[in-house]
């Protein structure tokens, strides 16, 4: 391929991972700023802890009908719309004179977030072609990551010249930078539009739809159970996550100034690791990718569970953060590549409700064994309950008589199946 051809190949994607990055950015600025609203507000750090419960419920609500709607429609068109939405809503934040208003306009946001993510990868698959996946997704990966360091540092500045509302603002004009984006990209689905589809969403319908998952979960039965798996690697990191700021301080006993050197390591870690994934993401194997990776990422929690100082803590944290890379981008391709992009939508939405519920559950359960036994005790269990994990994932998707399901030819054949919709 020329230097040319090369060039043009990336335009759309190019397009869309600028879209993205703007969006992660006032995502970040808007997560900051919406903690100090709710806390000026109600000076109640609880009031400021049920907005992590509102997005899992939102997530539930959303995600058990939202699939059969994405597969349906205009992707493209849905992202938009979707992202308009939101800025729309975030706009109206600012405005909101009840914390219980808050919680109904963050519970909608949520809502449309929910969808986005879904749909966003449904439309990613169709748009970039198989051999770009890998890069694309490493590309992608370190936008996260740039966002993760640069949005808070972004947030400060803004709360030096001005307030919280301003950057509730600011994320607000993103958001509505993101879907004039999203306009440029190309339409996939043109004989789709908005709003339009060959069926009215009903109780039959998501019946149906729910019947032609669970058929596909039975003859993809290594696939989902991969996808399963990682899942949980991802609900153990959230619920071992929730303790991090009380195992810091109560555990470790690091001042507030110290804490925040640990979180910045993170980050460190996070660049560190995207950056190498995407220099070196020809070279490695989306098997190994996801099995080493998330076996990784699982000795990270272990070191970090087992500190008694600041600097094995600070270890465990960059080896979190610089692995993280590796396993989420091993693991989007391998779900692009083995999930039919016809029913992705669905498949992505019923597993994200699974996944919700699981957060909800297990922090819950990591909250109150904290409380009543010890933060010690809870983050080595669920760092010891994650490595078990990794291990039989590892062990899952580097084993050699399952090297098919990590071939690009496998998409291919994926691709031209006829699937119902």
């Amino acid at each position: 391929m020329t230097f040319r051809n090369s060039l043009v190949s990336w335009k759309y994607p190019s397009i869309l991972l600028c879209g993205i990055g703007i969006s992660n950015f006032g995502a970040w600025v808007y997560f900051i700023a919406l903690n100090l609203i709710v806390l000026d507000m109600t000076g109640s750090a609880l009031a400021v802890a049920g907005l992590y419960i509102v997005k899992p419920m939102a997530s539930i609500f959303t995600n058990v009908w939202a699939g059969s709607v994405i597969d349906r429609i205009n992707k493209r068109n849905l992202m938009i719309a979707l992202d308009l939405f939101r800025a729309v809503f975030i706009a109206l934040l600012p405005l909101a004179s009840s914390i219980w208003v808050i919680y109904s306009l963050v519970f909608v946001i949520n809502m449309a977030e929910a969808m986005f993510v879904t749909t966003s990868r449904t439309y990613i698959t169709k748009l970039i072609p198989i051999e770009q996946r890998k890069r694309f997704n490493s590309l992608r990966s370190l936008i996260d990551s740039g966002a993760f360091l640069i949005g808070p540092a972004i947030a400060g500045i803004l709360f030096l010249i001005g307030t919280p509302v301003l950057a509730i603002y600011i994320n607000a004009a993103a958001l509505l930078l993101s879907g004039i984006i999203t306009l440029f990209m190309p339409n996939l689905e043109k004989d789709h539009p908005l709003g339009k589809s060959s069926h009215y969403l009903s109780w039959t319908i998501m019946k149906k739809d729910w019947g032609i998952v669970l058929d596909f979960i039975r003859k993809s039965s290594y696939i989902m159970l991969i996808y399963f798996l990682f899942s949980c690697m991802v609900v153990m990191e959230t619920a071992i996550d929730s303790q991090e700021a009380a195992f810091a301080k109560a555990v470790l006993l690091l001042a507030d100034s110290d804490y925040g050197f640990l979180v910045s390591i993170a980050g460190a870690g996070i660049i560190a690791g995207a950056i190498v994934n995407a220099v070196f993401i020809s070279k490695v194997q989306i098997s190994y990718m996801i099995g080493l990776g998330s076996l990784f990422v699982s000795m990270g929690y272990l070191v970090y569970a087992f500190s008694n100082s600041f600097s094995l803590a600070a270890i465990g944290f960059f080896i979190i953060a610089f692995s993280l890379a590796f396993a989420n981008t091993g693991f989007q391709t391998f779900y692009q590549n083995n999930i039919p992009v016809e029913i992705m939508g669905r498949v992505g939405s019923i597993f994200g409700l699974l996944e919700a519920l699981l957060i909800i559950i297990t922090t819950a359960i990591v909250g109150v064994s904290a409380h009543f036994i010890s933060i010690r005790f809870v983050v080595i269990s669920g760092s010891i309950i994650m490595f078990a994990i990794s291990i039989l994932l590892s062990m899952l998707s580097m084993k050699a008589s399952n090297s098919r399901y990590y071939q690009v030819g496998r998409v291919e054949v994926k691709a031209g199946e006829k699937m119902e919709v």
